[in-house]
């Protein structure tokens, strides 16, 4: 909310208001009269504080309403500021692995991958302010927990239930991108992202990853492929037949070549996270490559305000006129 006048150039009338009050108590100082009194205690009324005071009130009321009135034609108003935001937009879908290797606790210490991810694609997603997103997760299957939507409140609720076990396990990429890019078939935006997240090798599912790849490529939508995970070994927590959880090295298997193979036919990028702090990295990099075009106009809505001036003045001025010929009347 903000204050302005739209005829700023009437204000400068105010100036004046000090030249005329000096001139006003000069002009009385000077003015003498001569009036015959038969009684000295006429003349001790005329004479009193109240007296001298009261011969200025007309005056003083006829300066505040004209004050009033110039304020007034200066079209006092207070607005309120609004954007106006448009936006093309772009079509995310996030795909997540959930397979059982996503325990290896390799990327950040005391979490597991699938975690660390999810921190981090979060924070992605509160980066993003007028692009649809969506969720899918996989591991033997596909399964779309949200689709493309600008609810962000509810995608980040989706992600944080994100559960390893929750899918049979397995990793099926080939069927994880179909699944992303149906969801993209009928985006109507400029641009459509899949950004695949795994630490495996496509080993399960009826959808060949190539066969999916080409499907992407012919719906225009480009695929950002991510692998996650250490080289050479992660550590793994594993129940032992008491019950004992307790972490053994197991070998770390990415289908590096397949995920380049993905992103190289769909015009998106490979990357490799060996840590959190890389992934992050990855993810922060991908948001700055698709930036969504966004045009803002502002503009600022006014309530006029110079009735609250307007009224008053002209009350004033009223008022002045009746006590001048009443109560407040002089004698030539």
């Amino acid at each position: 909310m903000n204050l302005d006048f739209a005829n700023t150039p009437f204000l400068i009338l105010l100036v004046l208001m000090a030249p005329l009050a000096w001139i006003h108590f000069r002009w009385v100082r000077k003015k003498s009269r001569t009036v015959r009194f038969s009684d000295l205690r006429t003349i001790a009324k005329v004479n009193s504080r109240w007296a001298r005071v009261k011969a200025h009130v007309p005056f003083v009321l006829r300066l505040a309403a004209l004050a009033l009135l110039i304020v007034a034609l200066a079209r006092p108003r207070s607005g309120a500021s609004n954007e106006n935001v448009s936006s093309e937009g772009i079509d995310i879908v996030l795909t997540v692995d959930v397979s059982t290797s996503m325990l290896a606790e390799d990327l950040a210490r005391g979490t597991n991958r699938l975690e660390a991810a999810k921190d981090v694609v979060a924070d992605f997603i509160s980066r993003r302010k007028q692009d649809r997103i969506g969720l899918v997760a996989f591991a033997a299957k596909a399964v779309t927990c949200c689709p493309p939507t600008l609810d962000y409140s509810v995608l980040t609720s989706q992600l944080e239930n994100l559960e390893i076990g929750s899918i049979e396990d397995g990793t099926a990429i080939g069927v994880a991108l179909a699944s992303s890019v149906n969801r993209l078939r009928n985006s109507k935006a400029k641009s459509r992202v899949i950004v695949l997240l795994t630490d495996g090798m496509n080993n399960r599912g009826e959808v060949d990853p190539h066969t999916a790849a080409r499907i992407a490529r012919a719906k225009d939508v480009k695929v950002y492929t991510i692998g996650v995970g250490t080289r050479g070994v992660a550590p793994v927590p594993i129940r032992d037949r008491f019950g004992r959880v307790e972490l053994q090295q197991m070998k770390v298997e990415i289908d590096e070549n397949l995920l380049q193979e993905i992103a190289s036919t769909t015009g998106g990028q490979y990357y490799r996270a060996t840590d959190k702090r890389e992934l992050e990295e990855i993810y922060l990099h991908i948001d700055q490559l698709e930036k969504t075009e966004v045009q803002v106009r502002e503009f600022t809505t006014y309530e006029e305000l110079f009735a609250w001036f307007l009224i008053p003045g002209v009350a004033l001025f009223l008022l002045e006129f009746i006590l001048a010929g009443t109560r407040f009347r002089t004698i030539p």
